[in-house]
């Protein structure tokens, strides 16, 4: 479920009879849901999969302060990917599975790749920096300039 609104949902969860599981597709407010007890079934978790990993490791050793701030830095990243129209995530995810070597060239079927601005792109990529996801920096450095300079953007 993805209402966008987390009071919405704990509400929603909270009168499920037992036994029945609510999983939360809440790309901007995942935190403080999966810390309040729902399961999580989200888009994001492609792009932040290191980060929700340690997160969801620490939550599990009872470290919420270190779930917290291993979250936080990609709420940001989440909220700039899934900006509307929400239908163009993709072009995000994409975007950083580039970055990160997992995939030769940043195309997607249909031109879908081209579905975002530059600008947008710029930010996922500053953004992902800023929250660690970026495993090699140096190559993702060097394709977003490429991806830049095509866009004729060079300073």
């Amino acid at each position: 479920m993805s209402l966008l609104d987390a009071e919405h949902e704990v509400h929603l969860r909270e009168r499920l009879p037992d036994g029945v599981r609510l999983y939360t597709g809440d790309d901007f407010n995942y935190p403080e849901l999966i810390a309040g007890g729902s399961h999580a079934l989200l888009g994001i978790f492609d792009a932040i999969a290191p980060a929700a990993a340690a997160a969801l490791h620490a939550l599990d050793a009872g470290d919420h302060e270190r779930f917290a701030s291993v979250l936080a830095p990609t709420v940001p990243l989440a909220r700039k990917i899934f900006q509307a129209p929400t239908y163009h995530y993709k072009t995000g995810i994409v975007l950083l599975a580039w970055l990160a070597g997992h995939q030769d060239a940043f195309v997607m079927v249909n031109g879908a790749h081209s579905a975002r601005s530059i600008l947008h792109l710029a930010e996922v990529f500053r953004l992902a920096d800023q929250a660690g996801l970026l495993p090699d920096p140096g190559l993702a450095a060097a394709r977003m300039r490429a991806l830049l300079a095509t866009a004729g953007v060079t300073q």
